[in-house]
């Protein structure tokens, strides 16, 4: 099963200073080894989004270059576009990035790993399957 990694997960490992016991760590490489792992080009943007020292930038992107981006389809943001309208109906705010990733996951069978709260409200209203 392939696992869609969430802009939080990715940050736990890359951009901060990771504490070595880390569950989200743990998990995350072990989703790594059994190639599991799927990148899409909006989490790889907000993850060198705000990086102001140009060598941390391309530190940072070569790191990331080990991920493809999984491809995405016309279709996909137009479900992201109705997943973003079911949930502000019901008063539930949340990113266009955020829908977006929901929308790839459903789409395309897949997992969600994030620890963004915001998902656990999406997935009383939306179809997807969050990664434990």
């Amino acid at each position: 099963m392939k696992v869609l990694v969430d802009t939080n997960i990715w940050s736990l490992a890359l951009r901060r200073k990771a504490n070595t016991n880390n569950d989200d760590l743990d998990k995350l490489k072990s989703l790594i080894l059994s190639n599991q792992v799927v990148m899409i080009g909006p989490i790889r943007q907000e993850l060198l989004s705000g990086i102001t020292n140009e060598r941390d930038f391309m530190q940072l992107k070569s790191k990331l270059g080990a991920f493809d981006d999984f491809p995405i389809s016309t279709q996909n943001y137009v479900i992201a576009a109705q997943f973003y309208n079911r949930c502000r109906r019901q008063g539930i705010q949340g990113s266009m990035v955020d829908f977006l990733i929901c929308a790839v996951a459903v789409y395309n069978d897949m997992l969600i790993y994030t620890n963004d709260k915001d998902f656990y409200g999406f997935s009383d209203h939306l179809p997807i399957r969050l990664f434990k």
